[in-house]
């Protein structure tokens, strides 16, 4: 563990951004640092709803101003994930305008044939572009939606059409606020007699003037308790598109006269492949969630050290982050926000080189990824939010705005719990390979040991697998649900497991290469910190299978205990490492001294 006497080094915080954000930060995280802690992105107060809206949108043409190329953009996950990382700290409702537009519409346009498309009006942004999948009636089960798109023999084009009101298009940002709009629509492709699957659809919902264009009817929504978007319920009576508005591929063509060639023979397939955006977005959302995750831990560990309480003696005061009771919770919050951060780094980069073969595989991995960070974000903020006391519920310091709109991505792109109920049905038929057992006695390993930590972790996963193809091959179960729904509980167990050791092994990478020494020593512990807190949760199973032996067990809490009291006096040094910006941190009021100071007329 780090000797705690060693003064700090001032290279140490930039070493440990450089692990959280690799060797081109510069270029990818650096200028949405700048430009969202300028004076346009400033938090302001009093807005009414639709007035939040509206600024919003104002900022997303900012960050569009900024952009060299709307296209390349659309077409680099690395730089869809990085601007998701900084831009919800300062407006929830403009992260997800940006999603949607550069991601779900731009990026499903460029992912189909699009040569003889003119894409300039969105590249500039003089039209917003939105997405229209899920139906009021159909969310997770998106595959069996009821909109439909017609071929028509006499125009040559489409006739789009809800059926009925359960069918509408639910809850996408489809009002004239922040401008006229365009949609890609998702929309089961009908010619004939024949339904081809669900296919996407370029859709004019405006026209110059905000007006709904004929056929379209649009009523805004509720006001909801996450980040403020214009969310509507949107419905077609019979519209008529053009031959063009059809999105077509190889997974799908349809020729003027009507003629369909696909190289799936799928209909799920084909819809799936129209829709294969939604997976940059679950990458996406998993950025959103880390980015105000880092921050809130930024401003919580900082506030600890400067607000002051009562010592253990009579007179005598010290930090709030001085008692373990305050700064534990933190610093294994902070283990897991870099365990999270890097599992993310890894999953974009996994994406980014899949091959054809590869891509079922690492979607799956996307997919629980974004459920297990967008989570584990909603605690992390949650614990910042409490140890900042009543100044955390203050929208200006940065933590409860946002903890509230993280709800969003916890459902967005998939729901947590349908994507990791998908995930898990198919590790158990095939789509996973445990890791090899270690042959090394428990007895003759130490919990200091990072390798066997990781082992451990790995144990953890195949208890649960084990427990769950036990479930699944029983023959008691009356029915295909009933089985299901008695494997399913440990299935999620499985998950669960399988994303702590990712993110733990990630991080334990990120230890071995680091650079100075104490740097290394640094992540090395946050790793301890984060895989013993997870092998306690799971002490008396791994007892069990003897994975772990007694004296082990009885050895957990001091083992913890030591590393926190390790890791306590580099906290500070710990989030610099998430490299928030000095001017971003100096707008919120609970890092201003000077607010209570000129209360009192000081």
């Amino acid at each position: 563990m780090i000797d705690t006497q060693l003064s700090p080094q001032r290279n140490v915080p930039d070493e440990l951004a450089t692990a959280l954000f690799g060797g081109r930060a510069a270029t990818f995280h650096h200028p949405w640092k700048r430009l969202f802690s300028s004076a346009p992105f400033s938090y302001q107060e009093g807005l009414a709803h639709e007035e939040r809206i509206r600024l919003s949108y104002e900022r997303l043409r900012l960050v569009n101003d900024v952009i060299d190329d709307p296209l390349a953009f659309a077409r680099n996950p690395a730089a869809l994930s990085a601007v998701h990382e900084w831009a919800g700290v300062v407006d929830a409702g403009m992260a997800t305008c940006a999603s949607i537009h550069y991601n779900l519409f731009l990026g499903s346009l460029l992912d189909h044939d699009h040569d003889d498309r003119d894409l300039t009006e969105y590249a500039l942004m003089t039209r917003v572009g939105t997405f229209l999948c899920t139906e009021l009636a159909h969310g997770n089960d998106a595959a069996h939606m009821e909109t439909t798109c017609t071929f028509d023999r006499i125009t040559g084009g489409f006739v789009l059409h809800t059926p009925r009101p359960e069918a509408c298009k639910w809850m996408p940002n489809t009002s004239p606020v922040g401008g006229p709009k365009d949609a890609v629509v998702a929309a089961r492709l009908l010619v004939d007699d024949r339904d081809l699957g669900v296919f996407l659809f370029l859709t004019p919902l405006h026209d110059a003037h905000g007006t709904p264009l004929p056929g379209i009817k649009i009523r805004q929504l509720p006001q909801t308790a996450s980040s403020p978007v214009d969310h509507c319920a949107t419905a077609f009576d019979r519209v008529q598109l053009p031959y063009t508005a059809l999105l077509q591929g190889d997974h799908g063509r349809l020729t003027r006269d009507g003629r369909f060639t696909s190289s799936l023979g799928s209909s799920r397939k084909r819809f799936l492949r129209s829709i294969g955006r939604v997976t940059m977005g679950k990458l996406c959302m998993s950025a959103y969630s880390l980015g105000t995750t880092r921050h809130a831990l930024t401003v919580a560990v900082r506030h600890a050290h400067n607000r002051y309480t009562s010592g253990m003696t009579s007179g005598h005061k010290v930090p709030l982050f001085a008692h373990r009771s305050h700064h534990a919770p933190l610093l294994e919050a902070t283990a897991t926000a870099y365990a999270a951060t890097l599992l993310q780094r890894g999953m974009t980069q996994q994406w980014i080189d899949a091959a054809d073969g590869d891509l079922e595989h690492c979607e799956r991995l996307i997919a629980i990824t974004k459920g297990w960070i967008t989570w584990q974000a909603r605690a992390i903020m949650t614990e910042c939010r409490e140890r900042c006391g009543a100044q955390g519920l203050i929208l200006a310091n940065g933590i409860a705005g946002q903890l509230a709109a993280n709800e969003g991505t916890i459902t967005a792109e998939g729901d947590n719990k349908v994507i990791w109920a998908k995930a898990a049905g198919e590790m158990l038929l095939g789509g996973f390979a445990l890791k090899p057992v270690s042959e090394i006695l428990p007895g003759q390993r130490s919990l200091e040991d990072t390798q066997y930590l990781q082992d451990l972790l790995a144990d953890i996963e195949r208890i649960w697998h084990e427990r769950a193809r036990a479930r699944l091959r029983t023959g008691r179960a009356p029915s295909p649900l009933a089985r299901w729904n008695a494997t399913v509980t440990p299935a999620l167990q499985l998950v669960d497991a399988h994303a702590h050791r990712l993110a733990g092994q990630a991080l334990s990478d990120a230890a071995i290469h680091a650079g100075t020494a104490q740097t290394r020593q640094l992540l090395a512990d946050l790793h301890r910190l984060f895989a013993l807190r997870r092998i306690a949760a799971h002490s008396g199973d791994l007892l069990a299978q003897g994975r772990i032996t007694a004296d082990q067990v009885q050895q957990l809490p001091d083992v913890h205990d030591n590393v926190v009291a390790s890791l306590e006096p580099h906290a500070l040094t710990l989030v610099d490492g998430f490299d928030v910006p000095e001017k971003m941190l100096h707008s919120h009021p609970i890092l201003q001294a000077a607010d209570a100071a000129d209360l009192v007329g000081a």
